[in-house]
């Protein structure tokens, strides 16, 4: 989610033991669990990869994404006296706390979160769901064809969908997030591609 691990990175098991101070076997749950969830690709007599989204997986996420994400929006605007936003407002909080320290990469991660945040705000849980594996590749597709410039959604756009939710206007909610994922999908550039890196112990030791 935070995008620290590029698409089709090699993640060796005996890296991962080191990094993490672990055994073998909780690294191999760990990464059959993230198989199963469409994060990492499991290849026979090679190891296990961060997901590598080709061009046109990367057009049926979005599709996906709008089919369920902008009547999602449309059915909080509609019932918004009835549902608690609470949680939405209190990230919209962190995402501009995050911003005016420019810290980056947790810029990213709750950008990515704020629309499983939208799902959950419903209440149902199969949607939640959906839209978490949907932004998680999301996230891939964005660190294999975006920059730096367009790894996470654009200032204000999770705000003013946010202000339409609680100001009752379904018409205008549903506009404003076509237009972000729009926005979010004309910043790729699917003929690059960024680089896998080597070193786990550098990237997921860091923090």
């Amino acid at each position: 989610m935070e995008q620290r691990l590029a698409p089709n990175t090699k993640l060796s098991e005996a890296r991962l033991c080191e990094t993490f101070g672990v055994g073998r076997m909780r690294v191999r749950r760990a990464l059959l669990l993230l198989s199963s969830q469409g994060i990492i690709e499991l290849q026979s007599n090679r190891g296990a990869y961060v997901a590598c989204p080709d061009k046109s997986e990367a057009h049926d996420v979005f599709a996906a994404r709008m089919l369920i994400e902008p009547p999602l929006v449309r059915q909080l605007a509609q019932s918004s006296d009835e549902i608690d936003l609470t949680v939405l407002i209190d990230h919209i909080a962190l995402e501009n706390a995050a911003r005016a320290q420019n810290e980056r990469t947790e810029i990213i991660r709750l950008s990515g979160e704020f629309h499983t945040k939208l799902a959950q705000a419903t209440g149902n849980k199969f949607i939640f769901r959906m839209m978490r594996e949907l932004v998680t590749r999301t996230s891939l597709i964005v660190g294999l064809f975006g920059s730096s410039e367009n790894a996470s959604c654009p200032d204000d756009e999770h705000s003013n969908i946010l202000k339409a939710i609680v100001s009752h206007s379904p018409e205008l909610a549903e506009q404003l997030l076509i237009s972000h994922l729009n926005h979010i999908q004309s910043g790729l550039d699917m003929e690059a591609r960024q680089e896998p890196q080597d070193d786990l112990a550098a990237i997921l030791g860091s923090d």
